[in-house]
């Protein structure tokens, strides 16, 4: 069993930067592989990113180029650094992770969720 909680959401300007963070319990995060998504209000939830357990990162179009992967399987932590936000990257973030270790941008893949952390991006 893994419990996720995220951490770093907020109000943020348009342009600007906000860093997420999903701490993992339990001593088998490193064979995970962990994944961010995101939901609007009325929308339907989107894949922003993934990291396997070796390393290996996958970002949505929409957020290539502006938002970064991390993860720190000392800290039991993956990060989601995220920069020159727009108002369309409001939504609700949530981490997850998957048993065996790799990615996926489907949601159904993953087997644990956090509880998500609010993100808004004015213009």
């Amino acid at each position: 069993q893994v419990q996720l909680v995220e951490s770093g959401g907020g109000l943020v300007q348009a342009g600007g930067s906000l860093r997420l963070s999903c701490a993992a319990s339990g001593r088998t995060f490193s064979t995970y592989g962990m994944g961010w998504f995101r939901q609007a209000p009325g929308k339907e939830r989107e894949f922003v990113s993934f990291i396997t357990w070796s390393g290996g990162i996958y970002y949505a179009d929409s957020v290539k180029g502006r938002f970064t992967i991390s993860r720190d399987n000392a800290k039991n932590t993956v990060v989601l650094q995220m920069n020159t936000l727009k108002p369309e990257d409001t939504a609700v973030y949530t981490c997850a992770a998957r048993v065996g270790g790799y990615g996926s941008t489907i949601p159904n893949d993953y087997h644990y969720w956090g509880q998500g952390t609010q993100v808004t991006v004015s213009s």
